[in-house]
């Protein structure tokens, strides 16, 4: 005799062991393998760091120490004060000229021949050679420090860009040319929102291109801000004091590259549901 075996119960039986295998395994969260990495990172540092002569090196706990000095007679907050305007103010010019040169000189192919060797020059070019150059023009005050993390930030802006248009599929501007759809609207609403992955990867990459030019500017113009107390400390031999400035600067770097990401998620949500990173 035949055993018959109803198909829906089958189904019905092996449903929890399918379910089962489609489960991912429990996943470690990101914070938490960030969080430990920096703490093996500062543990090991402070172990090690304490055996290294003062001179050549210091550890955490002295840099914090130092940090608290600086905090305490508010050396560190006039100092912030002076570097972040300079540094906002040029890389948000950069930000604001950067994307329209790039989207404009990724559409139009006259344009892409007038100046995109210009563009890739400027990029590959040590622009550090132009600080003299630039302190002869502008002087050694506010407007030379700004024109510094403007040109340092701008051509990674305006290179992502201009890539990211080139990379738009075609058959999205021939849906746009087939409603009769003017370049500009073209430019703005099929073009930007397909760029914007492109545009938020320039701004990220010139974030540590800015932080740069901002300690450069200020150690070849006008020594204050933050460089001035790299230079000052160096100078007098006081690592520890030398590290809180440098500490800082990473420290603001990473964070805007946090928050340029989740303006990235606010204004581009699709892109991170196409994308075929594991979480």
């Amino acid at each position: 005799m035949v055993d018959v075996v109803d198909p829906v119960s089958a189904r019905t039986a092996h449903a929890p062991a399918v379910q089962a295998a489609a489960k991912p395994r429990g996943q470690v969260p990101s914070w938490v393998i960030t969080t430990g990495s920096l703490v093996v990172l500062l543990g090991a540092w402070e172990i090690f760091g304490r055996d290294i002569n003062p001179v050549f090196g210091s550890y955490p706990s002295a840099i914090a120490e130092a940090f608290w000095q600086l905090a305490r007679t508010g050396k560190l907050w006039v100092a912030l004060s002076d570097s972040l305007r300079p540094f906002f103010l040029g890389y948000g010019l950069a930000i604001l000229i950067g994307v329209p040169i790039g989207l404009i000189t990724g559409r139009f192919r006259v344009v892409e021949a007038a100046i995109g060797l210009y563009i890739t020059a400027g990029y590959a070019m040590p622009l550090v050679a132009l600080v003299p150059l630039l302190v002869l023009w502008l002087g050694l005050g506010f407007a030379v420090k700004v024109a510094v993390v403007f040109l340092m930030s701008v051509f990674p802006i305006c290179i992502n860009t201009w890539l990211g248009v080139t990379a738009v599929p075609k058959t999205l501007i021939e849906v746009g040319k087939s409603f009769v759809a003017p370049d500009t609207v073209i430019l703005r609403r099929i073009i930007l929102p397909a760029t914007l992955p492109y545009i938020m990867a320039g701004i990220r990459l010139a974030v540590g291109r800015a932080v740069v030019a901002m300690v450069i500017a200020e150690f070849f113009t006008s020594i204050s801000g933050l460089g001035a107390i790299i230079i000052t400390s160096a100078n007098n031999f006081d690592t520890a004091t030398m590290f809180v400035p440098i500490v800082i600067l990473m420290v603001m770097a990473v964070g805007l590259n946090y928050l340029i990401g989740a303006v990235e998620r606010l204004v581009a949500p699709w892109q991170a549901e196409i994308a075929g990173r594991d979480e």
